[in-house]
């Protein structure tokens, strides 16, 4: 061989790789295969989840299947939730009794098998998921049992089942329409409050992202904060008329803070700034005390404030005091809405640093300003009740206090 020519070796073979040959799909054979599980056992769920555990079924391959048997008894036709062709058995969800206690031990028996197969919380997701945006398909027994079984579900924190991913596709348009989301919805509300606090409830439909708006379920003819209460109430749901009804006036009450501020900062007239937060009082029944809780808020955050220069911090406030004196006399109207002033300016000026020292000259400049009268400066003195800095800001405001005793002794 010379020495130029590269070696090689005599009989190699060249080896090709295999390829894999995937089995074809068989969700019927899969299907049946279940549902005789479910025959063989009588229905009995401790049997049927230790004979499922025991067989050599591709739950991986077939997830889907398993939970269309496990809810409607059998497989079902591609995009429906028709049932198809083949073997069903009669111990499904739907074939339940429209009870928690018959529908109970599925939840308890899906819990089981998700402990198994982690694996499958996507699959359930998938066939709830369809179920729901088919309730129209279903009779009203039968969306009753499903909305039992999605509140026990999550009641029972089913193996992290995201909220997101089940209820956000009952918000179709044709099942809102015709009222089958109201009535699924408040079913589930009323059926999850049995064990869990309001609080619990209002979390899940956060993390569904459902809870800013109830109108959402109900249809457009009855899109009302008057529809939404009658409705709750009337199935017995008070704590989430409750809610409800501080949302929409938290919303109320935002909206008016906007509004005022943008009004501010563009430099709109006194008359018309009062316009307004009449218009919104009539408009959202907004109580007197969050009015004036209100004002004082808008009036102080639109204060251009000096880092630390207390004399500067101290004349803007007064300032402020003074051009809208108008505005707070309009609405501070009573000496219970005046000594709500009062404690509202107490607690500002103890939670900002740069105020603390601001609260007798504030209180002075409200008196000159005829905004607070002599009396509730004096009740406060003497019998406040809000202890937040009380003590510093007594003793800050007994020169004042003391020039208005003498004052009135001498009239």
């Amino acid at each position: 061989m010379s020495s130029k020519e590269k070696p090689t070796l005599g009989g190699t073979r060249i080896k090709t790789r295999k390829r894999n040959i995937a089995a074809p799909l068989d969700p019927a054979a899969f299907a049946d295969a279940v549902v005789q599980i479910y025959l063989d056992n009588a229905g009995d769920l401790e049997l049927v989840a230790k004979n499922l555990e025991s067989s050599d079924l591709n739950f991986s391959r077939y997830g889907d299947t398993f939970f269309e048997v496990v809810f409607i008894g059998g497989r079902t036709q591609p995009g429906t939730v028709k049932l198809d062709e083949g073997e069903r058995h009669p111990y499904s969800v739907i074939e339940c009794e429209p009870k928690r206690e018959a529908i109970l031990p599925s939840v308890i028996y899906v819990q089981k098998i998700l402990r198994r197969r982690p694996f499958l919380i996507k699959n359930l997701e998938n066939v709830m998921r369809k179920m729901l945006q088919s309730l129209e398909l279903f009779e009203e027994n039968e969306r009753i049992k499903l909305s039992i079984f999605t509140a026990l579900a999550f009641s029972q924190k089913l193996s992290g089942l995201p909220p997101e991913t089940v209820l956000q596709p009952l918000l179709k348009d044709n099942l809102v329409a015709k009222g089958l989301v109201l009535s699924f919805i408040t079913d589930f509300f009323k059926e999850y409050l049995i064990d869990n606090s309001i609080d619990d409830l209002i979390s899940i439909l956060k993390r569904g992202k459902m809870e800013d708006d109830l109108l959402e379920f109900f249809p457009s003819t009855k899109r009302t904060p008057e529809a939404v209460s009658e409705h709750f109430t009337k199935a017995g749901l008070l704590p989430l008329v409750e809610y409800n009804d501080k949302k929409i006036f938290e919303v109320k009450l935002k909206e008016m803070k906007s509004t005022l501020t943008t009004q501010l900062a563009e430099e709109v007239a006194i008359s018309e700034v009062i316009e307004t937060v009449k218009q919104h009082v009539k408009d959202a029944k907004l109580p007197d005390i969050e009015v004036v809780r209100i004002l004082w808020d808008v009036l102080m955050d639109a204060i251009q404030w000096s880092g630390k220069n207390q004399q500067q911090n101290a004349n803007s406030a007064l300032r402020q005091v003074k051009k809208w004196a108008e505005l707070l006399n309009t609405f501070c109207t009573t000496g219970k809405l005046e000594l709500e002033l009062m404690y509202k300016v107490q607690v500002q000026c103890y939670e900002d640093a740069k105020l603390m020292k601001l609260f007798p000259e504030i209180v002075r400049s409200l008196y000159d300003q005829d905004v607070l009268a002599e009396d509730t400066i004096l009740h406060w003195f003497r019998k406040g009740t809000n202890l937040k800095g009380r003590q510093n800001f007594v003793k800050s405001l007994e020169p004042f206090v003391k020039w208005l005793e003498e004052a009135e002794e001498e009239e």
